[in-house]
C-alpha cells in the first residue's frame, strides 16, 4: 500500500537531490498531486465566471462543501449531516463551546487531559473567563481515562464540560474516546474532542461514540496544506436542537431562503448550521484532493499498515535503547497512532538538526521531545531505517 500510495504525493528533497524520509506528517502533511489541478480548476472558473461560479463553476462554490461530506463523514465515522469544513480549528472550538459549554455557579469546570496542546488551553481559559469564572480553579486536567472516572465519582457534578484530544500533540498517547464520552454523559456533562492528531491517523466512529462535538486540522495528516481549512463535528441529536445556543452567522442559514436576506437566523440542520461566514473554494479543493486519497485507501488499510510502520520503528529504536534516549509514547497498538514521541534529554534541538542536514525531517517540541511519524500513505520502511541510522549517528 506505501508505494501505491505514496506515488500520489510530492516527497521533498535533500540537499543532495534524493528523496528526504518525510517523517512530519503529525505537523505538516505533504501535498497530494493533483491539489495543483484542484485548485487550478477553481482559480479558471473565478476567471471565466466572476460570481456567477457561485451557482455555475462545474462544482457550484456555494455548495462546494457537499463534496467534502461523505468523505469526511467516512473519515471520522459520522453521518454527513454531522461534519462540516470551516473556519480554523481553535475557531471552531470556540464556536462549539459557544453551544456546549453552558456553566453555572454549581456546573463551571473544564477537564482536558494534562499537558494538552497550548491553543485549547488558551481557548478553554478564555471561555471560561468570558463567562465570569477563574480558569485557575475551573479548569481540572487528568492523566488518562481512570484519573477521569476517579475525578467524576468524586466530583462529577461540578464539570460542565469534557474537551480532550484524541491523540496528545506530544507524547502521541491515544485516548479511548468512546469511554471518556461514556463516563461524561453518565454525570450530565457534555463531551467534544480535539482531533487534530486523531483525524487521518485513527480509525474514528465519532457518531457511534455518542460525542456531543469535535474539531480538527486538516493539515497534519489530513495534507490539505499549511493553514488549511478545519473541520467540525456536531452529533446529529443537535442537528435540529435551535434552542442550543450559538455565535450564527450568515453562512449557516439554510441554502433555500439565504439569499432572500431575511433579519431572522434559521440555521441549516446539522454541523453546516454552525458556520458563519463562506469557507475558501481554494482551501476547499486542496481538502478534496486529499481525501479522495483516503477514500480510496479507507482508514482500516490504512490503520493496518500504520500499526506496521510505527510497530518496526519501534523495534528499531529498541536496538539502540542503550543510546540515552527513552521512547514515551505507549507500547500498546492500541493506545498510539503513527507517531512515536522519543525523549532526548538535553540533545533534542541539535540531533532535530543533524537528522535535517541528513535529509530526515520531523520535528521536536520542548522540553527534550523529538516527534517522528511514519504516515502509512507515503512513508515505507526504507524511510525508517534511514531515520534510525541517522539518528543514533546524531547521538
Amino acid at each position: 500500500m506505501s508505494l501505491e500510495y505514496r506515488d500520489r504525493f510530492h516527497i521533498p528533497r535533500a540537499a543532495d537531490g534524493s528523496e528526504c524520509a518525510y517523517l512530519c506528517g503529525h505537523s505538516l502533511g505533504l501535498q497530494p498531486n493533483t491539489v495543483r489541478a484542484y485548485i487550478e480548476r477553481e482559480l479558471k472558473e473565478w476567471e471565466l465566471l466572476g460570481v456567477s461560479g457561485h451557482f455555475h463553476a462545474r462544482h457550484p462554490w456555494v455548495e462546494y462543501n457537499k463534496l467534502l461530506s461523505d468523505r469526511t463523514a467516512r473519515l471520522v465515522g459520522a453521518k454527513p449531516v454531522e461534519v462540516v469544513a470551516m473556519n480554523s480549528l481553535t475557531v471552531n472550538l470556540h464556536l462549539m463551546m459557544v453551544s456546549f459549554y453552558r456553566p453555572t455557579p454549581q456546573r463551571r469546570r473544564i477537564v482536558m487531559e494534562e499537558h494538552a496542546f497550548p491553543s485549547d488551553r488558551y481557548a478553554v481559559g478564555s471561555q471560561i473567563q468570558f463567562h465570569g469564572y477563574d480558569p485557575a480553579e475551573s479548569i481540572v486536567t487528568v492523566t488518562g481515562e481512570d484519573e477521569l472516572d476517579d475525578l467524576l465519582r468524586r466530583e462529577g457534578e461540578s464539570v460542565a464540560l469534557i474537551l480532550m484530544a484524541g491523540v496528545n500533540y506530544s507524547s502521541g498517547r491515544a485516548f479511548d474516546m468512546q469511554r471518556v464520552t461514556r463516563a461524561g454523559h453518565a454525570h450530565g456533562c457534555a463531551v467534544g474532542f480535539d482531533l487534530a492528531h486523531a483525524a487521518g491517523n485513527l480509525p474514528l466512529k465519532l457518531h457511534e461514540w455518542d460525542a456531543d462535538f469535535a474539531a480538527w486540522c486538516t493539515y497534519k495528516y489530513l495534507n490539505a496544506g499549511p493553514g488549511s481549512i478545519g473541520g467540525c463535528f456536531v452529533h446529529e441529536r443537535h442537528a435540529r436542537d435551535e434552542s442550543l445556543p450559538r455565535f450564527a452567522g450568515w453562512w449557516g442559514h439554510e441554502l433555500e431562503t439565504r439569499f432572500r436576506m431575511g433579519p431572522h437566523f434559521v440555521p441549516t440542520p446539522g454541523a453546516e448550521g454552525w458556520q458563519v461566514g463562506n469557507p475558501s473554494v481554494v482551501a476547499l479543493a486542496a481538502l478534496r484532493a486529499s481525501l479522495d486519497i483516503f477514500d480510496d485507501a479507507g482508514m482500516d488499510s490504512l490503520r493496518a499498515r500504520s500499526v506496521e510502520l510505527t510497530g518496526y520503528l519501534e523495534s528499531q529504536l529498541d536496538r539502540h535503547a542503550d543510546r540515552g534516549f527513552s521512547i514515551v509514547t505507549p507500547r500498546d497498538p492500541e493506545r498510539r497512532g503513527a507517531q512515536l514521541s522519543i525523549r532526548v534529554p538535553g540533545l533534542v534541538r541539535t540531533v532535530c538538526e543533524r537528522l535535517r542536514d541528513g535529509g530526515v525531517i520531523c520535528d521536536w517540541r520542548e522540553p527534550d521531545i523529538l516527534r517522528v511519524a511514519p504516515a502509512p500513505l507515503y512513508n515505507t520502511a526504507g524511510d525508517i531505517d534511514r531515520f534510525v541510522d541517522c539518528f543514533t549517528r546524531s547521538l
